[in-house]
């Protein structure tokens, strides 16, 4: 039989060859960018944060910085003690892990959706028989302007500015009773509840304390993530106690006592909240 011609021995396949820089150049090849146009925009949108969390490191400087830029944690800014000098350890379109499991009105995993604020503070980490330590007047400065910067370009809402203790009290104690939360509502930059209604409120309850189911209620109203089963369970304290860190830091007790009812009445009554305005007046602040 007569072999087809590229079956006889000695046939040999043409060999193609195809030049160096061409196979290189095909094997590193990107896909080209698109053509964008940003000349129309809309006017519907806002920033993607919403929430400013405030936080104590419980640490020294430097274990506060190797910790929040090494470990599984971390924060947009780092305010130091002395000089309070502001470090930015994570750009603010990118999420940072500081809030972990959270929740305030609805919302939860507060991390997609806010800016931290750890600042160097030993807590309640302290010597024996001080409880938390101090925040020093440029520190608290330095944390203020920030948080003002902060508030006014991402249009943060006053009522979502809130400290890790809000949004993790079962876990979470931080920024503790000495951050000067009246300080930030005497700039403006917190709602804070209005004396007159206050003041009202706690006659009424000084003759009458409201039952355990009341304060559950009412702290849910606020914001809280607490169960509404009517006992004073260790879990209901913990909440007491971080709503009266803020705004009755000389007591935190945990217990729900007329003070804590008058000052839950005014955060979640329709007029019971004030803000100061940049002109130096005070104007109610709508319940949110």
């Amino acid at each position: 039989m007569r072999l087809p011609k590229r079956d006889r021995p000695g046939w040999v396949l043409p060999i193609i060859l195809i030049p160096a820089f061409v196979l290189a150049s095909c094997t590193t090849m990107k896909p080209t960018a698109p053509v964008i146009d940003t000349s129309h925009r809309s006017r519907s949108h806002e920033s993607r944060v919403r929430y400013l969390v405030i936080h104590f490191t419980q640490l020294n400087f430097e274990r506060s910085l190797q910790v929040l830029t090494e470990g599984n944690v971390s924060s947009h800014y780092l305010v130091d003690v002395d000089p309070p000098v502001i470090y930015r350890l994570v750009d603010e379109e990118r999420r940072a892990w500081h809030a972990g499991r959270s929740f305030w009105k609805g919302d939860t995993n507060l991390n997609s959706s806010s800016i931290g604020i750890e600042i160097v503070n030993l807590g309640d980490d302290t010597q024996p028989g001080v409880s938390y330590a101090e925040y020093p007047q440029a520190q608290v400065d330095a944390v203020v302007a920030l948080v003002r910067d902060i508030a006014q370009r991402h249009e943060i809402a006053p009522h979502r500015i809130l400290g890790h203790s809000d949004i993790a009290p079962q876990r979470k104690s931080d920024p503790g009773p000495r951050f000067p939360w009246s300080r930030l509502a005497g700039e403006g930059l917190i709602p804070w509840p209005r004396e007159a209604v206050v003041r009202e409120a706690l006659s009424r309850h000084i003759a009458g304390l409201p039952a355990i189911g009341w304060f559950q209620e009412k702290l849910a109203e606020h914001g809280f993530e607490v169960a509404r089963h009517g006992e004073l369970d260790e879990a209901t304290r913990r909440v007491i106690a971080a709503f009266q860190m803020k705004y009755r830091p000389a007591k935190h007790d945990g217990e729900p006592d007329a003070e804590t009812a008058a000052l839950l009445d005014a955060v979640t009554q329709s007029q019971g909240l004030e803000i100061r305005l940049p002109d130096g007046s005070v104007s109610a602040y709508p319940r949110r």
